[in-house]
């Protein structure tokens, strides 16, 4: 099985001579209308010629001072040590730089339209969902919980699973699982945030997946070419959001869906 330091090891040779010109850190709240829930996210984003790799941290993991320290760095130098999330950033700014999401034939673009924080959410989360073939009452473990694909699941007739390492209620009051396992055992299909690629939980998942033929789907705004690279290799589908995120913008931007042939 393909794992995350098997894809570090090939890309290793492959980016030797790229330079990350840009690193950035990001630290921003959300709370949409109508939710009880303020999303804190970090990010640290690499910038290698024309694309950014980026890639979700917890808080405390990474310092601002990256920036300073990583900027103008070889790429193959900063996905060989450090702190994870800053390896799968260059990693994914190598990947996207060798295969722009635009470029690629498999890639199915959708546009988010122009709109406020929530309708872009919202249109986000519609399109993340319906990456998944959800059948009436299927249960979907959700790895990474987002309310309003909580309730795009719903509304598709799904029933799900949430699972989180810092929420502990979905915006209705739902319970939310601390660890994978228990929702993956009770899943008939997986929806996971790329930041399991950060945490370094995406191996486990990908296996305890694999182990028990479960679709895994992928919506990544961390890591989106990382995840792209396990497309067919037990990992089903990718939504891959390429940064400038949506929610640092009102005006139209795209993502790119995925579907491997081989769904399990």
């Amino acid at each position: 099985m393909r794992t995350l330091d098997d894809l570090f090891h090939q890309a290793l040779d492959q980016a030797r001579g790229t330079v990350a010109t840009s690193v950035f850190w990001l630290h921003h709240g959300t709370r949409l209308a109508g939710g009880g829930t303020t999303y804190l996210n970090r990010y640290v984003v690499v910038r290698a010629g024309r694309v950014f790799g980026a890639c979700a941290f917890e808080a405390g993991e990474i310092a601002p001072e990256v920036c300073r320290e990583a900027s103008g760095a070889p790429l193959a130098e900063l996905m060989s040590r450090g702190p994870l999330p800053l390896r799968v950033a260059a990693l994914d700014a190598h990947l996207a730089q060798a295969a722009p999401h635009p470029e690629d034939l498999r890639a199915e673009r959708v546009e988010l339209p122009a709109g406020t924080p929530e309708e872009r959410a919202e249109a986000r989360d519609a399109a993340i969902a319906d990456l998944v073939p959800i059948a009436e009452g299927a249960r979907i473990g959700l790895i990474g919980v987002v309310n309003p694909l909580v309730a795009a699941i719903r509304e598709r007739g799904g029933e799900c699973l949430p699972c989180d390492l810092n929420l502990r209620t979905t915006q209705w009051g739902d319970p939310v699982a601390e660890t994978a396992a228990e929702v993956v055992d009770a899943a008939d299909a997986v929806v996971a945030t790329g930041m399991t690629l950060g945490n370094g939980t995406f191996d486990e998942l990908l296996l305890r997946c694999r182990e028990r033929r479960v679709p895994l789907y992928v919506y990544a705004q961390s890591g989106g070419a990382v995840a792209r690279a396990f497309l067919g290799a037990g990992v089903s589908g990718v939504s891959a959001e390429p940064f400038p995120f949506s929610q640092f913008s009102a005006d139209p931007t795209a993502l790119y869906r995925y579907r491997a042939t081989d769904r399990v």
